[in-house]
This record gives structure tokens, C-alpha cells and sequence, in this order.
């Protein structure tokens, strides 16, 4: 998005731009702002511009993003748009709405971010929702290992919606892991989401039953949108070709599962040719499964 930035709803004074306007015109209400907000948001490249208008106006109100519906007439006064511009200002400069407002939804769950961690995505959605359909199927409480946890929102989230799992969540950063630690006791799991720092799976204690991840799988000199170059470029890349730390941990895996355990790792499809072939070296069955958008998105793999 371009990084140029004139707020279109009012001058310098605080009166609106327009010359066709009365000298002394109304306040402008909520449902003025948010189109003038999402058409300048548009303008400048953002492809959910009023979904980013309206997060960021209820997070600089203080109030919930139904409650701007509830009352579209409602005028603002200056105080109230002076936060609301800078926010709009830093989202067009490439900054995640997740950042600005310090949290972001995944699997129906709130999780704290951080520029510490990377953004929660929904393409992440479908390795949850087979952790836990696994989980489920078993019948009995699985050991679930997630690498690179990040923000913790795949351990807690496996954690939620299959409540008879124990999970050991690991990640090189500390960074991460403080944003992870506040998470876990967010949602209440301290005792079924143990956090630990390190490489892989070097960190996490005994055999395991699943093993998550969503490891960086980005190639050097990869072209990203502002807003994921936003993010910490640790958890984005990964060597030379994006699939490095991914074939790794598919080569660690196996000596680290319990018999009949499995691997769900997400991929770009990019580099899926190469992870495809690593997995067929350590794992005697795999499967891929796509996205919401249809992209090839989880491997999983067992013996």
C-alpha cells in the first residue's frame, strides 16, 4: 500500500475537506467515517479495507465492532478521530491490523500478538482442525508436540477443542514464547500447554503422538505484501529454497513418535515438491490437504 497520508475526512483545522461543505459543518458520524476510511484504505491497497476500518475504529472508540452497527448515526468528535487517523495512517503504511490492535481471532479465539510473533492466519485453520479431528478419532489422551509455536495458537487452540490432550509447545524465539505464556494463561491452559525454548524438536521432552507445526517456509527474496514483511522475518524465512527447517523436522520426527503418530506441518505450495519428497524418505503414507482459498497447504504424514 502506498505510504502517502491525507486524512480524506477532514483539514487541519478539523473541518471536513470538502469546499462544497457549510463553514461550520456537522460532526461526521460513525457510518461517514467508516466509508471514507475503507474507500481511502482501498484506495491504497488494502483487500479488506472496511473489515480494517471497523476494527480499527472499535478498537480506538473502546467498544466492540457490533456496537458500531448498533449506532451508525452516532457523531464523533475530534478527540475521538485524532487516534482513529494515526491508527488508519499506520495501517496504510503496511502495519498488520493485528498490531494495531494487539490481538487477532483464530479458530473462534482471541490470542494477544505482538511484532514478537506472526500474525494468526486462517489458512492455519485447516492443520487445528485436523489435530483435533485426530485427536478426537483416538479416543484417548494424545500427546501433542506444536514447533514453532509462536503466539501459541495452534497449541492452544488443539488444547480448546480437544480437551483430553496434553500439548508441549516450543520455540527458538523468547520473544515468542512471552506472548505465548500470556496466551496460555488467557485461555486458562497452564496445565495442559506446557511452553519450552529451542530448536525443534530438541526442547520438548518424550514421544508424542502428533507433532504440529507451522514452521517459517518462505524463501529468500520471496515478494510479500507490507503487511507480512510487517512480521519477523525469523518466522517467515527459511534457508535458500523456504524448505530447510521443514524437511529437517521431517527427519526428526520419526525417532520422536510414538507408534501410529503423525506429523501435520503446513507448507507453502512452493515448496511442496521438496518437502513431498522428504516425507516420502522418513514416512511410509503421506496426504496434503488444501486451504480455505484451495491451496495445497498441510502435509501429513505417518508410518
Amino acid at each position: 500500500m502506498s505510504t502517502s497520508w491525507s486524512p480524506p475526512w477532514s483539514t487541519p483545522s478539523g473541518r471536513r475537506s470538502s469546499t462544497a461543505l457549510p463553514p461550520d459543518p456537522a460532526p461526521l458520524t460513525v457510518l461517514e467515517v467508516l466509508k471514507l476510511a475503507s474507500n481511502h484504505l482501498h484506495k491504497r491497497g488494502s483487500d479488506s479495507a472496511r473489515l480494517d476500518a471497523e476494527v480499527l475504529l472499535a478498537h480506538a472508540l473502546g467498544v466492540r465492532r457490533l456496537d458500531l452497527y448498533l449506532r451508525f448515526d452516532r457523531p464523533l468528535s475530534e478527540a475521538e478521530l485524532g487516534p482513529y487517523r494515526a491508527l488508519v495512517a499506520r495501517r496504510v503504511r503496511g502495519e498488520p491490523v493485528a498490531y494495531l490492535v494487539g490481538h487477532k481471532e483464530f479458530m473462534a479465539l482471541d490470542f494477544e500478538v505482538t511484532p514478537a510473533v506472526l500474525v494468526p492466519n486462517p489458512d492455519t485453520e485447516v492443520l487445528v482442525q485436523r489435530a483435533v479431528a485426530l485427536a478426537r478419532e483416538s479416543g484417548r489422551a494424545l500427546r501433542v508436540a506444536d514447533v514453532g509455536t509462536g503466539s501459541g495458537c495452534i497449541a492452544i487452540a488443539v488444547a480448546h477443542y480437544a480437551p483430553g490432550v496434553e500439548v508441549w509447545a516450543g520455540d527458538i524465539s523468547g520473544a515468542a514464547l512471552e506472548v505465548a505464556a500470556g496466551n496460555v494463561a488467557k485461555h486458562g491452559l497452564e496445565t495442559r500447554v506446557h511452553l519450552v525454548c529451542g530448536d525443534l524438536m530438541a526442547p520438548l521432552p518424550g514421544a508424542f503422538d502428533l507433532v504440529c507445526a507451522n514452521l517459517p517456509y518462505l524463501a529468500a527474496g520471496s515478494e510479500l505484501a507490507p503487511e507480512v514483511l510487517a512480521q519477523p522475518a525469523r518466522a517467515l524465512y527459511a534457508e535458500a529454497d523456504g524448505a530447510g527447517l521443514v524437511t529437517r523436522l521431517l527427519a526428526e520426527a520419526p525417532a520422536r513418535l510414538n507408534p501410529g503418530g503423525r506429523v501435520l506441518a503446513e507448507v507453502d505450495p512452493s515448496i511442496l515438491a521438496v518437502v513431498l519428497d522428504a516425507a516420502g524418505g522418513h514416512f511410509g503414507e503421506h496426504v496434503v490437504h488444501r486451504d480455505l482459498g484451495g491451496h495445497e497447504r498441510v502435509l501429513e504424514a505417518w508410518s
